[in-house]
């Protein structure tokens, strides 16, 4: 990804480069666990797209003025793919979830969808990019899921949403597993730094919640301390937090461990519950988080071996 055709200053790679990788995976787990939490408060406060589309719209007005002027050297081309990115990450993984949430699906179904994404990764790269995983990264990703249902299995149940509605949340995970692999395969050449990659996904996203809600209702800003909260917190933790580590976790490490990783945001989002909404724990929480990291071990194991036997070889 970092090359010196890569369309980034100079400066930008060295920075993370620096910190270790399990320190920036450590980060994205917590920022991205508090995205649940977000959702969790604010939807006493607003609808969740009304607050997904004012994120959005903060998290574009923030950063304008640091990339307006790199997005002016950046080719259409490469601004066109990033979007497309974009939109597939954020628009089409949130609008998935919160829409299904909000159509009856129960959100520890939702949560239970997205967590397949490791799963939904590797299918998606085996059947359309003819990748292959090695049998102790299968074992990895298995055992990492079955520790998510141990974990959740209490906030488990079957609503009385639409049968259709159930299928958004699995295809807001597939957006996302495809916006994934389409990153890691991008050419160098339309590869643009992080801030306007963030900005750009920010701007076509918020666009589509626009449509989306704005078609059920008023775009308004509702005038209250929860909704002002609600969205700080997602804009700041869940978009330029969760997005901005994932994809710079992605640029140092395989798109099966990085996806892998966020097994563990599902028991660090209830830890958050239960220090923010003193929501119980219980030790199955505790007992699927364990298993849940010896399947993340596996898939890093055979990583580190790879890279052994790359290196071996040359």
């Amino acid at each position: 990804m970092n090359s010196p055709k890569s369309i980034t200053s100079p400066a930008t790679p060295s920075l993370y480069w620096l910190i270790p990788l399990p320190l920036l995976e450590a980060a994205l787990v917590l920022a991205w666990s508090s995205g649940f939490v977000g959702a969790r408060f604010s939807i006493d406060y607003a609808p969740p797209l009304l607050v997904v589309f004012w994120r959005c719209v903060l998290v574009t007005l923030i950063l304008f003025p640091f990339v307006v002027g790199q997005l002016r050297r950046i080719p259409f081309a490469a601004l066109l793919k990033n979007a497309g990115i974009g939109l597939l990450a954020m628009a089409g993984y949130l609008a998935g979830i919160t829409q299904g949430i909000a159509l009856g699906v129960p959100a520890g179904l939702a949560a239970l969808f997205a967590d397949l994404l490791p799963i939904g990764l590797a299918l998606l790269a085996a059947g359309v990019l003819g990748q292959r995983l090695a049998p102790a990264v299968w074992a990895g990703l298995a055992i990492g899921l079955t520790g998510v249902a141990l974990g959740t299995q209490g906030a488990l149940a079957w609503g009385d949403a639409p049968l259709w509605a159930y299928g958004l949340p699995l295809l807001g995970m597939l957006s996302l597993a495809a916006a994934t692999l389409w990153q890691k395969h991008l050419p160098a050449s339309q590869s643009i730094g992080l801030l306007p990659n963030l900005w750009l996904q920010c701007c076509v996203s918020g666009l589509v919640f626009a449509l989306i809600e704005g078609a059920q209702g008023s775009l308004a800003p509702i005038p209250s301390t929860g909704f002002v909260l609600s969205v700080v917190w997602t804009a700041g933790l869940s978009t330029m937090g969760g997005y901005g580590l994932y994809w710079l976790c992605l640029r140092r490490a395989t798109a099966t461990r990085v996806a892998s990783v966020l097994y563990l945001s599902p028991p660090i989002t209830m830890l958050w519950a239960w220090a923010m909404f003193d929501e119980p724990l219980s030790w199955l929480m505790a007992l699927g988080m364990a298993v849940s990291a010896v399947g993340i071990w596996m898939v890093m194991r055979d990583e580190a071996r790879g890279r052994l036997s790359a290196t071996a070889a040359r």
